[in-house]
């Protein structure tokens, strides 16, 4: 799968982990000991593990999926209204797009911040359980994930320093989750994962929802879905998109490969936002930020897609919509040959536009979220839209050579990643509640 690697941790049968890349740009893979984590007597932390409406705009022609839903950051009249919705034939029934799927998604999680903070729209977490014994636990379990987060996302991290103590703890919480996720259909052990494993790591997110973690990192995300309105189902469509890797190495069209994008990595976006939070100051609506965190999702899993081309070729994989492919006059053929020909730069000019596309609308809603939660994101956001300059830096040779952002642009994406973090939320819009 074309997301960034990073080890993260090791547990019996299938926790060995990984995630998707949105929460981190830059980084490379490593390994960590596990004895940290598993050497504690996790006392009652530890529970035993059970059983083994809907739009879209076209901007163009060539050019789809700009988001979905009305983003309430742009006016409806500037694109066309694009109904996709299929008559199944075969089975009597009507099959939606992609795009409805995940809108719905973005729908219920933006309504459970809304029942969740009504009118208020602060953040209020509520306080640690103190328990005998527990706490102190809770604690390490948070201080490990920001281990995790420190040592494996440095840029991210740093930005994290920004946030509230409870803003903070509970996105390390979350970075973790998504990397050991991940990491199972492309860890070490990822030739022994099966879908039965992936179901037992789905029963298990299901009960650390239900307040049962089954270890310690596993705390951590059980009190912070306690404490934030967190919706399960970007969790569970992660694991969705776990699945979608054991069976499956060809997208026909775009609509397909957008799906598997939002499995691995819009969801992570749609995660963060009750976390990151919505300024107060903001007069977007709710969704429309959701669907900007869930556009810059797209965005970077496009650009890992994109940059990573030879390195799944070499593994017999093309998350290259097949469509699009024929229609540039290419075939799986010519990209395990790894020749850069016209065609091949005309094709991946038209998938870079594409990818700046989503990276635009995504920039729509980083300066809606709360003041303290910008940093990071910016970071993310034009730390990875670089990948897609070195790619063209390259002569859109992604078969041998490998694009990547210099130390030294990094460092002065920095600054400006802080600048824009300043700006203010637009005023544009009717008030609404935020979070």
């Amino acid at each position: 799968m074309s997301v960034t690697v990073v080890w993260v941790a090791s547990f019996p049968g299938l926790e060995v982990s990984r995630s998707t890349g949105l929460l981190d740009s830059i980084q490379h893979v490593k390994f960590l000991d596990s004895s940290k984590v598993m050497s504690q007597n996790f006392g009652s932390i530890r529970a035993k593990e059970k059983g083994k409406r809907w739009r879209f705009y076209s901007l163009s022609t060539d050019v789809k999926y700009a988001c979905v839903g009305r983003s309430g950051l742009e006016r409806a009249s500037n694109y066309p209204l694009v109904v996709n919705v299929l008559a199944n034939p075969a089975a009597g029934e009507v099959a939606v797009s992609s795009e409805q799927k995940v809108y719905d998604v973005v729908l219920k999680q933006a309504s459970l911040v809304k029942r969740k903070f009504g009118s208020k729209g602060e953040i209020d977490a509520k306080p640690d359980i103190a328990l005998p014994g527990n706490l102190s636990l809770l604690n390490e379990a948070y201080d490990r994930c920001g281990e995790v987060c420190e040592e494996y996302a440095k840029t991210f991290y740093l930005g994290t320093l920004l946030m509230t103590p409870e803003r903070r703890r509970a996105i390390w919480a979350i970075y973790v989750w998504c990397r050991r996720t991940d990491e199972l259909v492309d860890g070490p052990n990822a030739s022994q994962i099966t879908p039965t494993a992936l179901d037992r790591w789905e029963s298990r997110l299901e009960e650390l929802f239900q307040g049962r973690p089954f270890d310690m990192l596993d705390a951590a995300l059980s009190d912070t879905v306690a404490k934030f309105p967190v919706d399960i189902q970007p969790f569970k469509d992660m694991i969705e998109g776990m699945r979608t890797d054991l069976k499956k190495s060809r997208y026909k069209t775009f609509d397909e490969l957008y799906l598997y994008c939002y499995y691995v990595a819009g969801t992570v976006g749609i995660m963060s936002v009750p976390i990151m939070g919505i300024s107060p100051y903001s007069q977007a609506t709710t969704e429309s930020v959701y669907n900007a965190a869930l556009a810059l999702g797209i965005a970077n899993q496009l650009t890992n897609i994109l940059r990573d081309v030879g390195e799944d070729a070499s593994r017999g994989r093309v998350y290259l919509p097949q469509d699009e492919l024929a229609q540039a006059g290419l075939s799986d053929d010519d990209i395990f040959a790894g020749k850069v020909t016209d065609k091949w730069r005309n094709f991946m000019k038209s998938q870079i536009k594409r990818a700046r596309m989503f990276f635009d609308e995504a920039e729509k809603g980083v300066t809606e979220l709360n003041e303290a939660s910008r940093w990071p994101v910016w970071a993310s956001l034009l730390l990875y839209r670089q990948i897609l300059d070195e790619i063209e830096a390259n002569d859109y040779n992604n078969f041998t050579r490998r694009a990547y952002v210099g130390k030294a642009k990094k460092f002065l994406s920095l600054p400006v990643a802080y600048a824009r973090s300043m700006v203010p939320p637009s005023k544009k819009l009717s008030p609404v509640m935020k979070t």
